[in-house]
Parts: C-alpha cells; structure tokens; sequence
C-alpha cells in the first residue's frame, strides 16, 4: 500500500446506547493532506480517530484506507494491520527502554534486518532533532522531547495514514508552537496523509490544508482554512473559529453582487455578508470576526457604530480594545494602533467581509 494512501469514511456512526455520537460522517482525505478535524469536547473527534484507527468498531458506515477497506458491515480489520500510526497527548513511550529502542519497535512488523531497523530509527531520530539523545530513555527527557519521539516513532514506518489526537495540548504555549510547525514540516516531507484533531482554533490554522469542523458528531463544514474563516457555513463555525461579538438586527437592504446587504441594528446600520439571502424584514444575528472590527476616534467622523471603551490589552503591534455599544453589546479584540482611553467614546467600522449574517432562527 502506497505511503500516502487516501483515506475514506462513507456514512460512518457511532452509537453508545441512545447516543449517537458520530452521525453518517461522509469524509475524504487525499494522498498526503494535512486534514485537521476542529471542534469542542464531545464534538466526536476521538471517537472517529478510534474508528479509523481501529480501537473501536461503528454502529454503521465504512472506512476504507486506499484500496483497502477496513471498516464495514460485518468487516473489521484489525488495528495493527491498517497501516496506521498514532501519536497520542501523553506520548506512550516504554519508559524501561532506550529511545532508540522505542522508534525500533515501530518497524518490526516490516521485519527488516536488525541493521536496517537501528539504521532507520537513527535516520529519523535525526529528522527530529534528538539522534544525540539515542541511548536516554524517555523519563529522562523533556516534554517536548518525548513528543519528539513519540512522532519519529510513528513515522519511521512509513504509514499511509498518521493520526494525531491533541498531541501537543500538554505542552507550554512556546513549545506547542515549534512542534506545531514541526510536526506539519516532516508530515509534508514524508508525503504523509494526516488526520490531526484539535479543539484550538490557532492550531487548526496552522497546520490544515483542509479543516473539518465537528458538532455534536456531525461533520458540519469541511472545506480550505481560508474558506472555513471567511465563508463560515453556520454561526457554530462562525462562534468556534472566533468572533468578536454579535449583534442583532432585520435585514434592510437587497444583496449587492458580492453578497452583501444592509442591516438595520439598534446601534445604526451596518453591512453584512451571509451564506444565504435572508428576506427584506427579517430577523439576522450578525457574528463579527475580530479582524474586522476596527476602532477609530470619535472625531474622525460619523461613520461606523458609536460606543465607549470598556479596556485596553497591549498586543506587541497594537491595542485590543473592549468596546460597548450603545445598546449594552459588548465586542472584544477591537483593534487599533493608539491606545484608547478606558470610558473615551469612539466608533467602531466593521468590514462586511467579516461580518456575517444568520438568520435569527438558525441558532447552530
């Protein structure tokens, strides 16, 4: 089976008495994609990462791995033989054996000479930085040396598929940053496909070249980073990936060519974009991402949303300011490169582009 197989889930679900926890996920990973699975604890993320890897059985549906499939009615292929590797959060390394010895014992199921397993291993402790650490065994390590390790271990083999369940959530912020970019780095290098799932927004940025985002066991939108961010297919995904706040108000005004229309709010009027046109009249909650939100002074002039300064934050290139309308509305991460005085009165400009309306009875 070629390293970089595809992998294809066709209607799968999970059922644990009268909860269904995944819900006919349909999904595909094509050879050597970085598919990152994003959602909230509970979203079903684990539980479709067990399926594929084979810990657990479904209720219903099928997973195939390339050609092979190893998942069906009737049909269960056991773990070791999917060619698969996982890196979990808490590493799984022995912690009785070398470091070598742990990234060798991924490649005994190919039963290679001894001398081409140590070869190897050596290879690929050196891909990620640690072949001088060989001989230490795992409690002597740090934490991010141990992920390290945990990763060679799962590439040495060359899988068709790797799947990665929060590896780096134990890790501190600077840490989880470098092997963020690392772990993206060799997966790409190996031509590795790679279903990595996360519950932090940044980390599924980063590293995707598709995102899946997971709610209550459904596959709600699967689709490119920057289509998941601009083009949000419900408020879930919209609230998940990061918005500043929401406001509400009736749709005043026909969609333009681009999509947008005015909206009517209780702080003045704005522009919006939607996934779909709502009618003239009707009720939208309108969800505004950070970045497009903008604060300038009063003085400046009339446009944009009046409201006063709650706080300030010092982000390095700038303020994030937290502002409230005039109806009590709070918006966080507003930008500006001043800073504002806490209580001064200033306006708020949002881009339609990342303004999105809803309608109000689309609460999901």
């Amino acid at each position: 089976m070629p390293s970089s197989s595809p992998l294809r889930l066709t209607g799968l679900t999970r059922r644990f008495g009268h909860v269904i926890a995944l819900d006919g996920i349909d999904l595909t990973v094509t050879a050597g994609q970085f598919m990152v699975l994003l959602g909230p604890s509970g979203s079903g993320k684990t539980t479709l990462l067990r399926l594929v890897a084979g810990i657990d059985r479904a209720s219903a549906g099928s997973i195939a791995i390339g050609t092979s499939v190893v998942a069906d009615q009737g049909l269960h292929v056991a773990p070791e033989r999917r060619s698969l590797a996982m890196v979990f959060q808490q590493y799984a390394l022995w912690p009785q054996v070398s470091v070598l010895a742990n990234v060798v014992y991924a490649l005994e199921r190919l039963h290679l000479p001894r001398q081409e397993s140590r070869r190897r291993a050596l290879a690929m402790l050196d891909r990620v930085g640690l072949v001088r650490l060989a001989n230490r065994r795992p409690p002597e390590l740090s934490g991010g040396e141990q992920q390290r390790v945990a990763l060679a271990r799962a590439l040495v083999a060359r899988p068709a598929v790797l799947l990665c369940d929060e590896p780096l959530s134990n890790l501190d912020a600077d840490l989880r940053e470098r092997l963020r970019a690392e772990i993206a780095t060799l997966a790409r290098e190996n031509d590795t496909t790679v279903v990595y799932i996360t519950h932090d927004q940044v980390e599924a940025f980063a590293l995707a070249d598709r995102i899946g985002v997971l709610q209550d066991g459904r596959l709600v939108q699967c689709d490119l980073p920057e289509s998941v961010y601009h083009v949000p297919a419900t408020p879930f995904v919209a609230r998940f990936t990061g918005v500043a706040g929401e406001l509400h108000g009736r749709v005043a005004g026909r969609p333009d060519s681009a999509g947008r229309f005015l909206v009517d709010t209780p702080n003045g009027p704005l522009t919006a974009s939607g996934p779909a046109p709502a009618p003239l009249g009707s009720a939208v909650t309108v969800l505004v991402r950070p970045a497009a939100a903008r604060l300038v002074p009063r003085v400046d002039d009339d446009s944009g949303l009046l409201s006063r300064v709650r706080d300030v934050a010092y982000r390095g290139h700038g303020y994030d300011h937290l502002v409230e309308l005039a109806d009590g509305t709070l918006l966080t991460g507003v930008f500006a490169e001043q800073r504002r005085r806490r209580g001064e009165e200033v306006r708020v400009r949002l881009d339609p582009g990342g303004s999105f309306a809803y309608r109000a009875d689309a609460s999901t």
